[in-house]
């Protein structure tokens, strides 16, 4: 069957190069009045294909000579559209019709405005090797996604993703110049990443399943969830110390990922960091799938079988008019205390709202399926476009990972030290493995939560009491991007 399924592709590639050179013997001789060959029409096939790009790839010059060619075209197109009095109205022009950087630096030494000597290399690969090494990386993803079943929703169509993005002479994902369109995940990454409405619609269909019961029964698991962003700080500080590898917004950016919240890390990558939003995304969703291997040695480590044995007294009932009430306060808490944070704090609470309402069940039922479903695909597609080789084969890269491995554990550590410590001072004990599902991993980090602790204890049944500080760190992590954005934003 495979030999069959084999051949028979063979046979179509055969038949499209005949009928590609047949099209060129019939139009492209008479056009140009050069003598044309069939073999030179599939030597010029063959050098489109993406086998030729891979084995050889463009040159370091052949590369600047396009970008410049790109952005003389782009600036020029601009001259139709308004009067371009000084070379900074020309190089405006050029960077808003998509010119690269690189392509503006040597604009900027053509039109005597010269900054810098030569170009700036801030890339490991960018073509060739760069290109396979990212489609090998996609297809680890799309392995971890299938296999391992680590995350399937982002992971399998974020790599797939990075195999499109690296296609070579496909421009799936580059911006369009004058009069060409763009690559489709480039209009995904804009409309959807960008503006910040994919993020802001996953965290509407997350608010739409979340039950708020366990964490007004229980309130003071609260402190647990805000402890557990504990990690989202100390990385942000260690990304800042790392030999001026990273800008200000480019730490806080890298810290969320600690709060093991994906979306939210979207948003503000997006907001301060855009350039770095392919590692800070790929980071976060992978800890996130690691949440079952990470969490564990470290909640041992910090635990002691005593403690992990602790038996957690049943939960009240929570009627449906707190639950109704507890969006609106927590909505009204932000828009007066932290308005930075009410996009996703925002559309967080409408979607549990129209839950609890039980007045807009199809709204409801919307938000939690259909819409967060398409939506999830469109997103993992676009973080997938930002994994162009360039862009991720950086030293910047391997230090958005390790930082984001170290925050992640710190929020899982922050959780844990903090119910010990309210231990200490409260006179009904709350079991410390409960404090590790602060961290925004929902409800993931509860249930390994509930299995570590069933390890002491098979009848101790933790997992409701675990809910609660979990679906407060899917508020904290919004509110420290809040504060987060308000700090650095400017």
């Amino acid at each position: 069957m495979i030999h069959s399924v084999f051949k028979t592709i063979c046979l179509i590639a055969l038949a499209l190069l005949l009928d590609a050179g047949t099209l060129f013997a019939d139009t492209a001789a008479p056009a140009t009045g050069s003598n044309f060959t069939i073999s030179g029409a599939f030597g010029k096939l063959w050098q489109e294909t993406g086998l030729y790009r891979f084995l050889k790839p463009k040159t370091s010059s052949e590369l600047r000579h396009d970008q410049m060619r790109a952005a003389l075209r782009a600036a020029e197109s601009a001259i139709s559209v308004g009067k371009l009095d000084t070379a900074e109205d020309f190089i405006d022009a050029a960077l808003q019709f998509g010119a690269s950087d690189d392509a503006i630096e040597r604009l900027k030494d053509m039109l005597g405005d010269t900054i810098k000597n030569g170009l700036e290399t801030r890339e490991i690969f960018s073509d060739g090797l760069g290109r396979l090494i990212m489609i090998v990386i996609g297809l680890g993803l799309i392995y971890l996604a299938i296999a391992r079943k680590f995350e399937p929703l982002l992971l399998l169509p974020i790599g797939f993703g990075a195999i499109l993005t690296n296609i070579p002479a496909a421009g799936i994902a580059e911006a369009g110049l004058v009069g060409q369109p763009a690559g489709f995940l480039y209009y995904f990454y804009a409309i959807g990443v960008e503006s910040g409405v994919f993020p802001l619609l996953i965290f509407l269909g997350i608010g739409a399943m979340t039950d708020f019961g366990p964490l007004l029964a229980n309130p003071k698991t609260a402190l647990l969830g805000a402890g557990a962003q504990l990690g989202i700080f100390t990385a942000l500080i260690g990304a800042l110390l790392m030999g001026g590898l990273f800008t200000l917004q480019d730490a806080a950016s890298i810290g969320i990922i600690g709060g093991a919240d994906g979306p939210t890390a979207i948003f503000l990558a997006s907001r301060l960091s855009p350039h770095l939003l392919g590692a800070i995304a790929v980071a976060a969703y992978s800890y996130m799938a690691l949440v079952p291997i990470i969490q564990p040695p470290i909640m041992r480590l910090l635990t002691t079988g005593k403690e992990r044995a602790i038996v957690m007294r049943q939960l009240r009932h929570v009627s449906r008019m707190e639950k109704i009430i507890f969006p609106l306060t927590v909505l009204i808490i932000c828009i007066v205390l932290l308005p930075s944070a009410t996009p996703l704090i925002g559309m967080f609470m409408l979607g549990n709202l129209m839950k609890e309402s039980c007045v807009v069940e199809r709204l409801s039922d919307t938000a939690q399926n259909a819409l967060i479903n398409i939506v999830t695909i469109m997103l993992g597609l676009a973080i997938g476009s930002k994994l162009a080789a360039g862009q991720f084969l950086t030293i910047q890269t391997l230090g958005i990972l390790a930082l984001g491995l170290f925050a992640f554990m710190m929020g899982t550590a922050g959780g844990i030290l903090l119910a010990k410590l309210m231990n200490l001072v409260s006179r009904e004990k709350i079991n410390p493995l409960i404090g590790a599902a602060g961290v925004s991993a929902v409800p993931m980090s509860a249930r390994v939560a509930n299995k570590v602790g069933q390890e002491a204890d098979p009848h101790n049944i933790l997992l409701m009491h675990a809910m609660g500080p979990n679906v407060a760190g899917v508020i904290g992590s919004a509110v420290a991007a809040g504060v987060l954005l308000a700090l650095c934003g400017g």
